[in-house]
């Protein structure tokens, strides 16, 4: 036993100088690489609800701690500051809502600058530097929007957009690896994210491009008189069906196995079920959005309702405008207007496993006050104004027809 203790506290003795191995090294990072008399920025692109890191790769060796600076353009007198000035702030992603305000969805570790679930108004500049003002360190971050991304399916034929290319400049598509197979098993689906891209002889040179003069369709250093066309240009995903089997598990202990059958000979063996199920009650009429736990846009999320799949190539969002239950670029499962056919257990798969299960039961719900703020008045009042104007439209086309029907008649018999 004491032979076991000194063994632990040799481990942990060596884990410890690990770890003051690590931080050293960190820091003959920052020795080896200095910082540009001249400062530039960085092009960095991602798709909106993603988390990223900038690194500040430089800094003098005095600096101990960094104040992070964002400016949405060059210039701007607008200027925040990300920190609290001890680089000590730490923040959990599973706890960050979207559209939360940017100062409170960053971190900063070891001198680097997290931004959690960023949105479209979180592109511009951020700059590495110190409280004083000096600057060390700069990005040009560009988050593209996904509210119009552009869907093609590989099953079905389509392709992605092609290159767009005018006198000065050219705009193309850049997609990322394939992810992995949603499910396993069964036919799951995979894609691959696209974001926007130019390349042109006349970008900005305050900007650091790789390769050569090439940059994001956001980025400041694109000129202002090609930002018209530009624009037009949007994010794409590309999805095709994939099979991959799944990884065997470890099987129940000995043990565990024995006392299970000893359970089903003297009763009814209890129901365990494949995953951890949440029990959720919705109101009759309401909405609701379902996340999988653990899941970030970047990642290979499926639905299923019970034994049905639900795939992308019928449930995302923008294939049918008229859909009442479909799945955003986020991974969230949409339900609009709870009818009581939606009462079921509704699985998620993660990266190719299915990790968890929401059980959803409908009920009728009381004389209630709605408000404007309740999706389904806005839904109400945005019919209604839809149908009068459709009803207006129709009543003064068939009068604007009838007076003219009478005009030309009068002319001819004039």
């Amino acid at each position: 036993m004491e032979m076991r203790l000194v063994g632990i506290a040799i481990l942990l003795g060596m884990a410890d100088v690990l770890h003051a191995f690590a931080i050293m090294e960190k820091e003959d990072v920052f020795k080896k690489t200095p910082c540009p008399a001249f400062l530039m920025f960085d092009n960095a692109a991602y798709l909106a609800d993603m988390s990223f890191e900038l690194p500040c790769k430089c800094k003098p060796e005095e600096v101990t701690s960094v104040v992070w600076y964002f400016q949405k353009s060059m210039g701007s007198r607008q200027t925040k500051v990300l920190t609290d000035f001890d680089g000590t702030m730490f923040l959990d992603s599973g706890h960050i809502r979207v559209g939360s305000h940017m100062l409170k969805r960053f971190s900063i570790r070891m001198f680097s600058l997290i931004i959690f679930r960023a949105q479209v108004e979180d592109s511009g500049h951020y700059l590495c530097g110190t409280k004083e003002g000096d600057f060390f360190y700069g990005y040009d971050v560009d988050v593209q929007s996904s509210k119009a991304i552009t869907v093609a399916f590989e099953d079905r034929n389509q392709h992605p957009q092609k290159d767009h290319t005018e006198e000065h400049f050219s705009v193309f598509t850049t997609f990322w690896d394939w992810t992995k197979c949603d499910r396993c098993g069964v036919r799951g689906e995979q894609w691959r994210i696209g974001l926007c891209y130019v390349k042109s002889a006349y970008l900005y040179p305050r900007y650091r491009t790789v390769p050569t003069d090439v940059v994001s369709c956001g980025s400041r250093s694109v000129p202002r008189r090609f930002q018209g066309t530009i624009r037009l240009r949007k994010p794409e995903v590309v999805i095709r069906s994939c099979l991959t089997p799944c990884v065997k598990r470890k099987g129940p202990e000995e043990g565990v196995l024995s006392i299970s059958n000893l359970i089903a000979k003297v009763g009814q063996k209890p129901w365990l079920p494949k995953v951890p199920i949440q029990f959720h009650k919705q109101h009759l009429g309401s909405g609701l959005i379902i996340a999988c736990p653990g899941a970030r846009p970047e990642h290979a999320v499926a639905w299923d309702k019970d034994s049905t799949r639900l795939y992308r190539t019928s449930f995302l969002t923008g294939v049918n405008k008229s859909m009442r239950v479909f799945i955003d670029h986020g991974n969230h499962l949409h339900i609009r207007f709870t009818q009581l056919d939606d009462r079921g257990t509704y699985y998620c798969w993660r990266e190719g496993q299915m990790v968890a299960g929401f059980r959803l039961s409908v009920r009728f719900q009381g004389d209630r006050k709605r408000t404007l703020d309740d999706p389904e008045t806005r839904y109400a009042i945005k019919a209604i104004l839809t149908s009068y104007v459709l009803i207006t439209m129709v009543f003064v086309g068939i009068h604007i027809s009838r007076c003219c029907y009478y005009a030309f008649r009068c002319t001819l018999l004039g």
